[in-house]
């Protein structure tokens, strides 16, 4: 796939299948680190689950300077330019770096490696980059490798605040957030007033049949639990009820003309549609061909998602991919990768390196917002699979009509 920049496309980054379309419900000891010391998430999850400390391979990297990636599609700077981030590494470190763009959703690559990582078998990648609720279902499972903190002292040093003290992994034992991005309101200035939290858009004369809400369960039933009163982060089963019962109402009621990946952004750009729930990083792009395209902090707060980079079990290269990790937590590199991908930077420092990139980026809050602007902000919950499926399934129910 060609590697254009988004801004001379119109791409919008990783997009659709990023975000994700959930339209269904031999070991060795870790030189200087006890797996007992680690905490993994205590939430039940069902599955082939294994133990990293007994599902790992030997790390060869002392003798192997190789480094096999998994990322999502038009999330990195042009790899093949003499100055690109993954260039740069290569030359620094001599680690030659295979990097695939071949996960286009998490529930798909999901399937397509649950076989071998339940049966503690190589997928033959030392990262992955997941997001957040597939990352703490993976991390659940047991299917990844704990980080040493002393290969990765610039995560430990630069990771923003809002993104440290994640529920599945709050000591960052097991992941390093790779980008960041917000999901709130988009709406059309040119058409109509602005949007100013999600009730107005679930209840606005003006909007009804023309606003969407998005087919990600989470970030829709986020907002909705948050109508309702209820947290996201930590919600009953009765709150969730009153919350999907909410939603229920609001698509019979005719508020809904569909519920989207992002292809909402072509029809809010086009008129088709004046409103949408909306994901920071789309509206970025969209911004540059049409000014009237605005994101909108709701009254209700802001969700806050990260896709982030992991060492699955039997990696070979795990220092390598500590080593990569740890280069792109230099602000510096930070700065010149969301240049490119125009999504939240999650280094701290990166902000004051991209006035040499792109000053025009340096006061976009939608790639450096700052801890009051993410005051608000709130996560999923992290859930069984009993769970996901039961709340996929109710929610699939209620945006099928």
């Amino acid at each position: 796939m060609a590697e254009e920049h988004p801004r001379a496309t119109g791409r919008r980054g990783p997009g659709l299948t990023r975000r994700g379309l959930l339209k269904t419900g031999g070991g060795v000891a870790f030189a200087g680190l006890s797996i007992a010391a680690l905490k993994l998430p205590m939430f039940s999850v069902d599955g082939a689950k294994q133990d990293p400390a007994k599902c790992r391979a030997t790390d060869v990297s002392a003798t192997s300077q190789e480094l096999i990636v998994s990322n999502w599609p038009a999330y990195i700077d042009p790899r093949k330019k003499a100055t690109s981030t993954v260039s740069v590494f290569q030359d620094r470190t001599g680690i030659s770096v295979q990097y695939t763009d071949d996960i286009n959703d998490n529930a798909e690559f999901f399937a397509k490696i649950k076989n071998q990582m339940g049966s503690c078998q190589p997928i033959d990648r030392d990262i992955i980059i997941m997001t957040d609720w597939m990352a703490a279902r993976m991390v659940g499972l047991g299917w990844i490798q704990p980080l040493d903190p002393s290969g990765i002292p610039n995560v430990h040093k630069n990771l923003i605040q809002p993104l440290r003290n994640r529920q599945w992994d709050p000591d960052l034992d097991y992941h390093a957030p790779w980008q960041a991005g917000l999901t709130g309101i988009a709406y059309n200035a040119a058409k109509v007033p602005e949007v100013r939290s999600f009730e107005e858009l679930i209840t606005r004369s003006d909007l009804k049949g023309r606003m969407t809400l998005l087919s990600e369960m989470r970030d829709t039933m986020a907002f909705m639990l948050r109508v309702v009163g209820a947290n996201p982060d930590k919600f009953t089963e009765a709150e969730w009820g009153q919350a999907i019962d909410r939603l229920s109402e609001v698509v019979a009621s005719g508020q809904v003309r569909s519920f989207t990946g992002n292809e909402y952004i072509q029809d809010l750009a086009a008129g088709n549609i004046v409103a949408c729930e909306a994901w920071s990083g789309d509206v970025i792009q969209a911004q540059f061909d049409n000014p009237d395209i605005k994101f909108v902090t709701p009254e209700e707060g802001l969700s806050l998602w990260a896709d982030n980079m992991m060492v699955p079990n039997l990696a070979v290269h795990q220092a390598n991919a500590e080593e990569w990790m740890n280069y792109y937590y230099e602000p510096e590199v930070a700065a010149k990768l969301v240049a490119w991908v125009n999504y939240i930077c999650p280094v701290e420092g990166a902000r004051e390196e991209m006035e040499k990139i792109d000053p025009s980026l340096v006061d976009n809050k939608l790639i450096f917002p700052d801890n009051n602007d993410l005051k608000d902000s709130f996560d999923f919950m992290p859930l069984s699979d009993q769970q996901s499926q039961q709340y996929e399934g109710e929610f699939n129910d209620v945006i099928a009509g």
